[in-house]
């Protein structure tokens, strides 16, 4: 029975990390055995859910900030049956996550009849114009969905899209976020006053929605979880990728770059300018966030707290390196097995 097989893995191991006794290990693993038989699946109690989902973080591959894996706050929503149900806790997660700005991290767990068609609970929108797109390119298909379903932006660059969530097959709801539980920062740069005329801000809090969490066999397609931003994620990739806002020639040009040779490299210089004004803009209005130096000797520090415990270290190298002077970290000159080891988040068929 592959799922009992899971089952008896994960509670080996998570009842072994909460030092329980061998007695309550095998009654635990008789009532799963029974439940399974009965009805083909079981439930896991809070504490083996709020360990297992820490667990999941512990097992990211792709994530640098695992050294926190501990402090990832749980809350259990699996009870709720309804769509409005649903999205007080999503509202409930992006306050707490918040804390504005002194950001926690969190997961909410629903149960697995549920899904939330966000890629991120917050997430600007991306319209298609005749003059190109406004916005974020990687959003128009849903801004597209949203629309379908009553909702509409004001068409800046920085709309902040609706909550479209689901129960079994039923239609997909759209319900807005209230403003007051968006917080945002705008991007200003320390010596460059004049990047004020860019109009770039970004919100405080990446929670991902769009991923399951897997634990002993059970998945739950809805559990939006979140960490706190590495400068590079927004200066790097959401600002500074072609296909996303793709502000490296508006930076160059504002700040006087010769952007007529590749060989003056004006874009490795604009990055680092749009990311030291995404890291000071967050650290001056008191937003937590961490830079990829950092973030590496943080990474540093979980891999040896996880050898110091026995346990192997698994990783994805190609997304554990900083794309900004990887090469300087010790990240960029390691190898990492990135074999899966769950309980794990895994990525999930878009639904739309």
């Amino acid at each position: 029975m592959q799922k009992y097989d899971e089952a008896r893995e994960f509670i080996l191991k998570c009842y072994r990390e909460l030092e329980k006794s061998v007695e309550e290990t095998q009654d635990r693993l008789a009532v799963i055995k029974e439940s399974l038989m009965q009805k083909a699946t079981y439930e896991l109690t809070y504490e083996e859910l709020e360990h297992g989902a820490r667990m999941a973080w512990r097992n990211s591959n792709r994530c640098i900030g695992r050294l926190f894996w501990k402090s990832l706050n749980v809350f259990d929503e699996r009870h709720l049956t309804k769509a409005s149900e649903m999205v007080k806790a999503l509202y409930r997660h992006i306050e707490f996550a918040t804390n504005e700005g002194k950001i926690r991290p969190t997961i909410t767990v629903f149960n697995p009849r549920m899904r939330i068609w966000n890629h991120q609970l917050i997430r600007y929108a991306g319209y298609e114009t005749k003059r190109g797109i406004i916005g974020d390119p990687h959003s128009v298909a849903f801004t597209r969905v949203c629309e379908e379903l009553g909702w509409s932006g004001k068409r800046t660059p920085f709309d902040v899209l609706p909550l479209v969530v689901q129960i079994n097959s039923e239609q997909p709801v759209c319900f807005s976020i209230p403003d007051e539980l968006i917080l945002e920062v705008d991007i200003h740069h320390p010596y460059y006053p004049q990047f004020e005329e860019l109009g770039l801000k970004w919100y405080t809090v990446p929670m991902i929605a769009d991923m399951a969490l897997e634990i002993g066999g059970l998945r739950f397609s809805a559990a939006p979880f979140n960490g706190w931003y590495m400068e590079t994620e927004i200066g790097a990739r959401n600002f500074a990728d072609v296909t996303r806002y793709n502000m490296l020639p508006k930076v160059a040009s504002l700040i006087g770059l010769d952007t007529k040779s590749d060989a003056s490299l004006w874009r490795d210089r604009a990055l680092i300018e749009l990311n030291i004004a995404v890291l000071q803009s967050f650290k001056k209005s008191g937003v937590t966030i961490v830079d990829h130096h950092t973030a590496a000797k943080q990474f540093g520090r979980f891999e040896q707290t996880e050898m110091d415990v026995g346990r192997e270290l698994t990783g994805d190298w190609t997304w554990l390196i900083s794309p900004v002077s990887p090469s300087t970290t010790h990240i960029f000159h390691r190898h990492y097995d990135n074999k899966v080891v769950k309980p794990n988040y895994s990525q999930q068929e878009n639904p739309f």
